[in-house]
């Protein structure tokens, strides 16, 4: 099993260029199961999620070709609309294949889904708007096992905003018959990813990015050529990097317009931010001011940069108190952070972290993906040697991190342990 280790007190200065996003390209390849011919997606990253669920897809007979990073996905012929326990895991986003095969094939048995052990995140909402829509679903042995002869056009509510629900259902009502309204609907910009190559591929959708959105079904519909968009969490990693060991970062490639509740805490916490059309540039000036921060369904502060924020206010001058709205096991990396001397304390949903003029090098166990990145950014930071282990959580969601903290600057690398 690898591990990465870093000396700490290096200063980053450089250019790097921001990935395709995970959370992008997930859905976007799910939704190739609703298409026959040859689909074409571009910025694909280099992830063991993605290669998750192409094995996923292959056991439905879905047959890919490679070429750099575009994906070519060829759903023509599904032989299987079984998404065993084994394939599925390890990865909670393999749920999408839930509505892409209902719509098409009128049957999925899909095992209830794994992953980053952060919270519930229950298919209820998944299972309930399917049910609405006409779907006969049921539990049985582990498995959702879900019948539509055809899905049917209906007014879907969302108790709590869900990004994957809104995308599954989003999915399954491009073939419906008859409107289908998702009420409280997810606004994240992968969302919108998701929505734009999907109507290139002749489905019928307004309003997505509002809370509201409206799909008319299609009876059937047509391969596209895609590009997912570049990966907001990743490049949102590297702007506060800059913060926590002084740097000079420009994130090459991104939108910076997604990051809008993250530029403006990193403003507030003394960086300086530049944006242009296609990159954002963060200069970390001295020990950084504390900064509350709540996280919130997008627009607000997203809860996938929780962690690594928080790595930031360690080193903060001051109290801050950041509080998770989305997912309640999500401070799991509270207790690594200490054992580098960080002081935190946890109380309910919110974290109370005092900043430390200076954290100390440690061996630390990553815990979750977004863990994982919060300890790389503590060890940047720290004095000494810190020794990162379980990092095959790191790998299921950061391209090549290492390798672009090194272009940096940072004194990283990955062994083998």
């Amino acid at each position: 099993m690898d591990k990465i280790i870093i000396q700490g007190g290096r200063r980053l200065e450089g250019e790097i260029e921001n990935s395709g996003a995970k959370n992008a390209a997930l859905p976007v390849i799910a939704a190739s199961l609703l298409t026959k011919g040859w689909n074409s997606f571009a910025n694909i990253p280099n992830l063991v999620d993605i290669r998750t669920i192409k094995t996923l897809l292959g056991s439905f007979g879905v047959v890919f070709a490679q070429e750099g990073s575009t994906l070519r996905v060829n759903a023509g012929d599904i032989v299987s609309c079984l998404a065993a326990y084994d394939l599925v895991r390890t990865m909670r986003a393999s749920v999408l294949v839930l509505g892409p095969l209902v719509a098409r094939m009128g049957e999925a048995r899909v095992s209830l889904p794994g992953g980053c052990a952060i919270g519930a995140r229950p298919v209820n909402l998944h299972i309930r708007a399917l049910q609405d829509m006409g779907a006969e679903v049921e539990l049985q042995d582990g498995y959702v096992v879900a019948k539509a002869r055809r899905l049917k056009g209906a007014e879907i509510y969302f108790d709590m905003v869900t990004v994957t629900g809104t995308e599954n259902i989003m999915m399954a009502a491009t073939l419906a018959e008859g409107t289908t309204i998702l009420k409280n609907a997810a606004r994240e910009p992968e969302v919108v990813n998701l929505a734009d190559i999907l109507i290139g591929m002749g489905a019928r959708i307004a309003g997505v990015g509002t809370d509201v959105v409206r799909i008319d079904g299609v009876p059937s519909l047509h391969p596209v050529e895609g590009v997912v968009i570049a990966d907001r969490i990743e490049a949102g990693t590297f702007m506060i990097a800059a913060g926590i060991v002084g740097g000079d970062v420009r994130i090459r490639g991104c939108h910076p317009g997604h990051h809008d509740a993250l530029i403006a805490k990193l403003r507030d916490a003394g960086l300086k931010i530049e944006t242009g059309e296609d990159f954002v540039r963060a200069v970390g000036r001295g020990r950084p001011r504390s900064v509350d921060v709540k996280t919130l369904a997008y627009p607000g502060f997203p809860t996938d940069l929780q962690a690594q924020f928080m790595s930031l206010m360690t080193v903060a001058g001051g109290l801050s108190v950041i509080t998770e709205t989305i997912f309640e096991n999500r401070f799991m990396h509270v207790s690594e952070l200490m054992r580098m001397g960080a002081d935190i304390v946890v109380q309910g949903g919110s974290a109370i972290v005092k900043g430390t003029p200076a954290l100390q090098g440690a061996p630390v166990m990553a815990t979750d993906l977004r863990a994982s990145a919060s300890l790389i950014l503590a060890g940047l930071a720290a004095e000494g040697i810190t020794e990162l282990s379980r990092v095959y959580h790191l790998d299921r969601g950061y391209e090549r991190i290492e390798e672009k903290f090194a272009r940096l600057g940072a004194a990283i690398e990955r062994v083998k342990a």
